[in-house]
């Protein structure tokens, strides 16, 4: 799998030099999202607890200076434990890779955990989305839960 050309512009390369500055945590990758106005950071593996910060004030006090909700994933080199990351606070039972132009499937362990693992107004599966195509060039299929088959 080669690695996929992940370029930065300005504003994403000006909002992990904020985090730094703010949070002492690195980011190693930074999407703007505006259509959840949110900004998503890929968290260096090992900073997450440093770049959330105690009780969430960090990012608290991101959200405040760049005036945008603010989501972290934290980076994992096991590209299932990334992809199960990115689904946070939801559990993740399974992440399929598939062939080469097959999705990603997921499977959670029970129907709420279906409920986080799609966001309010789908907002979880599409950072899921948009991380694992620009990580991967793959596209996310359905979110299954056991026995119950795709939702």
């Amino acid at each position: 799998m080669h690695e996929l050309d992940r370029t930065l512009g300005f504003k994403e390369r000006r909002y992990i030099e904020e985090l730094r500055i703010l949070t002492k945590s690195t980011a190693i990758d930074c999407i703007i999202d505006d259509r959840f106005e949110r900004i998503i950071y890929v968290i260096r593996q090992g900073d997450m607890g440093i770049a959330i910060g105690k009780g969430g004030d960090n990012i608290k006090k991101m959200s405040r200076v760049l005036g945008k909700r603010i989501e972290m994933v934290e980076f994992d080199e096991d590209r299932e434990v990334f992809i199960a990351n990115m689904f946070k606070p939801a559990e993740v039972a399974s992440v399929s890779f598939g062939e080469r132009d097959e999705p990603v499937m997921v499977t959670v362990p029970e129907r709420g955990d279906f409920g986080l693992a799609i966001g309010k107004g789908g907002s979880t599966i599409e950072k899921a989305r948009i991380l694992v195509r620009r990580f991967y060039g793959k596209e996310v299929g359905d979110i299954l839960i056991p026995n119950r088959g795709n939702v």
